[in-house]
């Protein structure tokens, strides 16, 4: 994910002309202040709109917050001390608690997983421990959703409103009928794939405390310190997505053929899908990649909400260390999690899964009372490029969107 936060250029910019207009802006390739600022009058460099034209265009990945585009707006007095309070008390505390939580996870799947060989997919290069069975994979399970909630409770969410509603869904009247028809004693037609809005990365330790599935991730996770282990151990589904190579259709598979294994296998470990494919700022819904319905099996949508008064915990257009500052940084940070009923496709939708996502996406937007935007990656990538001042657009305009 970091990829989307840098300019995707791979050439060095070509010098331009000063515009008059930006003079002043401190545009000099050392500082590392944002070319546009919250005056709408100013205009980007690269794309000759103003700030206030491309928030409308972008508005998915527009921060709301006191900090500003990218994280580094002119802050209030009393917001510089409420951080300089921050960084000399909670922040070594919550980095040494986060670290340790952290190692000792990472030493519990060592030990777990030792003389235990991981379950391999050569050709895809995939690799996982999440279908090692017995009392290892339960002490994984167990000791990763509780780890998981105590980062959460380190990073400042001591509270998360979690809810259940009970609604009646569309075009559902005939599977529940099925459903009423069966033997009581019968379990209900097991889960495929749990469906998410996609804020934050932190939405990845909610759904580990709540159910630890297996993520899609990209695939130099599965070579990082501590955190490569620990996403085999959830069974992560591996992807390169800069890659141009005709992988993708294997991915996908890998992705339809886990969430058929869901469905099919109780012991299996259930998949969890943003099918967004990046992050907005809490208040949109992106478009849904069809990869999660591939399989025509139920999905569970939730929706997560990360209501703030000064720092937006979403990780919309703010660098990855600038984001866990703040965040660290901030004393009490909140989340909601409202969990829908499981959707049963219909017929219909099972004979084509871009209806059956785009229904999926309409009741999440609805429930949860967000805006449904036609915009994606590709154009996350042009606002990044427009607030770091980048003047090869073109470039970001071939990026492939995965």
């Amino acid at each position: 994910m970091d990829t989307e936060l840098k300019s995707m250029n791979p050439d060095p910019p070509k010098p331009e002309q000063p515009d008059p207009a930006s003079r002043d802006d401190g545009s000099n390739s050392k500082d590392d202040r944002p070319l546009l600022k919250s005056d709408s009058n100013r205009i980007s460099s690269t794309t000759g709109e103003s700030i206030e034209e491309l928030e409308k265009k972008f508005a998915a990945y527009v921060r709301n917050d006191v900090y500003g585009p990218m994280g580094r707006g002119e802050l209030p007095l009393v917001e510089k001390v409420l951080l300089g309070i921050a960084v000399v008390t909670l922040v070594p505390i919550r980095f040494v608690l986060a670290l340790i939580i952290l190692v000792v996870y990472y030493i519990i799947c060592r030990v777990c997983t030792l003389f235990s060989a991981p379950n391999r997919d050569e050709e895809e290069e995939q690799e996982d421990f999440a279908h090692m069975g017995g009392w290892r994979r339960a002490v994984i399970v167990w000791c990763g959703r509780f780890l998981s909630r105590m980062l959460l409770f380190v990073l400042g969410f001591y509270w998360i409103s979690v809810s259940y509603r009970d609604i009646e869904l569309p075009d559902q009247n005939k599977s529940s009928s099925q459903n009423e028809g069966k033997d009581q004693s019968e379990e209900p037609e097991r889960l495929g794939a749990i469906i998410s809005n996609h804020v934050s990365y932190l939405d990845i330790l909610y759904h580990m405390s709540a159910s630890f599935p297996s993520f899609v991730a990209k695939r130099s996770v599965a070579k990082l310190p501590l955190v490569g282990l620990i996403s085999k151990c959830l069974g992560c589904v591996y992807v390169q997505r800069e890659s141009k190579s005709s992988d993708f259709k294997g991915v996908s598979g890998i992705v339809t053929e886990r969430v058929k294994e869901s469905h099919e296998n109780s012991s299996a470990p259930m998949m969890m899908l943003f099918p967004e494919g990046t992050t907005t700022n809490g208040d949109f819904l992106l478009p849904f990649k069809t990869g999660a319905f591939l399989a025509t099996a139920p999905v569970r949508p939730v929706i997560l909400r990360y209501p703030y008064q000064r720092f937006s915990p979403a990780w919309d257009s703010i660098s990855g260390a600038l984001h866990v500052f703040y965040l660290f940084c901030q004393f009490i940070n909140h989340m909601e999690a409202v969990w829908l009923p499981v959707y049963y496709p219909s017929q219909e939708e099972k004979d084509d899964p871009k209806l059956y996502a785009s229904n999926v996406r309409r009741l999440m937007a609805r429930e949860g009372n967000l805006t449904m935007s036609d915009i994606g990656l590709a154009e996350k990538r042009i606002y990044h490029t427009a607030l770091n001042g980048n003047i090869s657009l073109p470039s970001v305009l071939h990026q492939k969107d995965d």
